[in-house]
């Protein structure tokens, strides 16, 4: 059975557009309601890579999580936010792109996550150390932003669950697969195949393309989509942005694996055709970085998250209190 992926033009974060648009673009997929049921644990895992840079549209918008949340809990479910950001905590992270009001009002928990080992759904990996609380969850629904990224040349769904690989082990990571790019992506693909994510809705109405996964420009694409498979959706997406296949280390792991579905025809896609949603000028970036992290910069990198977590997170939060 082919997988399906769910397309929609959407323009607008504003509260009663986007409901629309998102329940229009799960309609399709047998709306949330396929997905959650009453009683369920629902971990929301957005974006948030920092919360430094909030006019660039480098992070899942927060009218993206507030509407997505609230259908959640009309279907009776219990959602919480998690992620697991390169430097701070998700609360701090959090708090700087303006989530803390929404997840007050809907009284969504903001958890921190924690390692545990499991199995790797995949063969390269024996374990792979993952988010308890990602891998507990009754329901796991991914929320990714579009972007260009500087390292692995475009981030959608598979690679925003690298976040539930918690604390600096993603940096660690980078130090033991990044010299290898088709491992790098095989790591990504076997993280995503065990979090198995029931439900992925990726932003792409203000996108984020160029010098990604921070540094780049906001791009309006326009776009929604929506899928089960968090795979079918990256290689629709990937078409959409015009970006070779072979230049993005997970798609290549996902053929080198062979990831179901492995092209494009193998997909059933509701709403506006391919090619009326192609975008025949993304900025890719500038210049491709490694992968690897060497040494020195991992335990630079492990210094500045103590930092930005226990230093300056208490005192910002402190100063905001009134």
């Amino acid at each position: 059975m082919a997988s399906t992926v769910s397309l929609r033009c959407a323009q607008s974060y504003e509260s009663a557009q986007l409901q629309a648009s998102i329940e229009d673009l799960l309609m399709p997929l047998g709306g949330m309601a396929a997905f959650v049921k009453a009683g369920d644990r629902v971990l929301l895992k957005p974006n948030l890579l920092t919360g430094g840079r909030p006019s660039k549209a480098c992070t899942t918008d927060p009218a993206m999580i507030r509407e997505v949340a609230a259908m959640v809990k009309d279907c009776g479910g219990k959602p919480f936010l998690g992620d697991s950001p390169a430097f701070g905590s998700a609360a701090g992270v959090a708090r700087a792109n303006g989530l803390l009001p929404i997840c007050q009002d809907l009284a969504i928990p903001i958890v921190e996550f924690s390692a545990r080992r499991y199995a790797s759904a995949g063969a390269t990996f024996d374990h792979l150390r993952l988010s308890k609380e990602a891998m507990e969850a009754d329901v796991l629904i991914n929320l990714p932003k579009v972007k260009s990224h500087m390292q692995l040349t475009v981030t959608l769904a598979v690679k925003n669950l690298f976040g539930c690989v918690p604390g600096k082990m993603k940096a660690w990571w980078h130090m033991e697969a990044g010299k290898d790019r088709l491992r790098f992506g095989k790591m990504l693909v076997e993280t995503a195949a065990t979090l198995a994510p029931d439900l992925t809705i990726i932003d792409g109405i203000v996108a984020h393309e160029g010098n990604g996964p921070s540094a780049g420009e906001p791009r309006d694409l326009g776009l929604l989509g929506a899928s089960a498979d968090v795979f079918a959706l990256d290689r629709v997406f990937t078409a959409i942005l015009g970006i070779d296949p072979k230049t993005v280390p997970v798609l290549l792991a996902m053929d080198t694996l062979g990831i179901d579905p492995c092209n494009l025809e193998e997909i059933a896609i509701d709403g506006p055709k391919l090619e009326m949603l192609l975008c025949e000028d993304w900025r890719l970036p500038d210049t491709l970085m490694p992968i690897d992290f060497g040494m020195p910069r991992v335990i630079r990198s492990t210094f500045r998250h103590l930092y930005v977590r226990f230093i300056q997170e208490p005192l910002a939060g402190t100063a905001g209190r009134n």
